[in-house]
């Protein structure tokens, strides 16, 4: 990278560290920052408060930050997700900043912004990190020292774009959610993608506080002890046939195989979870996490969440409830 031995020189006199290159774009694109912050760190400050805190360092590193959400929020689902890219791209977004709050440590990563539903193409994206958010902030900011930027007429404080106008297109009809269960599961496999594996949609929730800096031995620990569960449960509740997808594959090709469900998982508060299905919710009452199943048919793209809300705090717990709730 052009800049490497600077940057590297800037960030050996702290402890925070940097990794990956910092894609050129970052200095001559628009950019859309997406947070994830620990509600157990100290001191307590929800996301938009970590916008506040982050934006003035962003640009003095040289970027264009536009607009700021919640990655949690983003990444409820492949269809919000997919529905968030399209109104990134309309605004001609170059890139993709992810901010990062746990209890003992604050990043701050940069990647190109794909284009496509994905949001980004990897995980293997530049990043600096420290102790906490002022550590990490002067050694990002430090960045655009030295360097010189295309991006001028910025803003001088965060913005949140109302949400309405990227998630909306994904809680009408039109998305493919039905509250019903779909026909011919008996004839057709059920593919059931592996959390974690190329299988599964959903890169952003890498860098959620909760599951960001878990090391590969851990993530596969997990993979196979939550198969070894999801079968356990399959065995009693779902009498069909099933196929494990451990990797991507073409609808074409899942569809040759006769695999036409594919069971997805999604996981975020009650209250956003029905809200991009088009459910009615109360925020107020509806803040816990849960996890919510549901059945995707491939061949028309339409999204199966059964006749009765089913989601739990326990993945376990809904997808018994899931699997119980298909036989009504």
């Amino acid at each position: 990278m052009k800049y490497f031995f600077w940057i590297s020189f800037i960030l050996l006199g702290c402890s925070a560290f940097a990794q990956g290159n910092l894609p050129d774009s970052f200095f001559e694109g628009k950019s859309v920052v997406l947070i994830s912050t620990d509600p157990a760190a100290r001191p307590t400050m929800n996301w938009r408060a970590v916008a506040d805190s982050v934006h003035q360092a962003l640009v003095d590193a040289g970027g264009d930050p536009v607009a700021y959400y919640e990655i949690e929020q983003v990444a409820l689902s492949e269809e919000v997700q997919s529905a968030y890219a399209k109104g990134f791209e309309q605004r001609v977004i170059k890139n993709i900043i992810l901010v990062t709050r746990q209890k003992n440590q604050f990043s701050i990563h940069v990647g190109e912004f794909s284009g496509d539903g994905k949001i980004i193409n990897s995980t293997a994206l530049f990043g600096i990190s420290g102790s906490d958010l002022e550590e990490a902030k002067s050694s990002f900011a430090a960045l655009g020292q030295n360097q010189r930027t295309k991006n001028l007429l910025v803003i001088d404080v965060p913005e949140f774009p109302g949400v309405e106008s990227s998630s909306s297109r994904a809680t009408t009809e039109s998305s493919g959610f039905l509250a019903r269960n779909p026909l011919n599961l008996d004839v057709f496999k059920l593919g059931i993608p592996i959390e974690g594996s190329s299988a599964q949609t959903g890169l952003l929730t890498y860098f959620r506080y909760d599951l960001y800096g878990k090391s590969q031995e851990a993530i596969l620990a997990e993979q196979e002890a939550q198969k070894s569960q999801i079968q356990s449960i399959l065995d009693q509740e779902y009498p069909y046939e099933v196929a494990w997808l451990t990797e991507a594959k073409p609808d074409e090709e899942l569809v040759r195989d006769r695999t036409q469900f594919l069971l997805v998982r999604v996981e975020g508060r009650e209250s956003d979870l029905k809200k991009s299905m088009g459910l009615e919710s109360n925020p107020e009452t509806e803040t816990q996490t849960v996890v919510k199943y549901y059945i995707k048919l491939i061949v028309r793209d339409e999204l199966y969440i059964g006749p009765i809300w089913d989601a739990d705090p326990d993945w376990r717990v809904a997808l018994r409830n899931f699997l119980q709730n298909l036989q009504k």
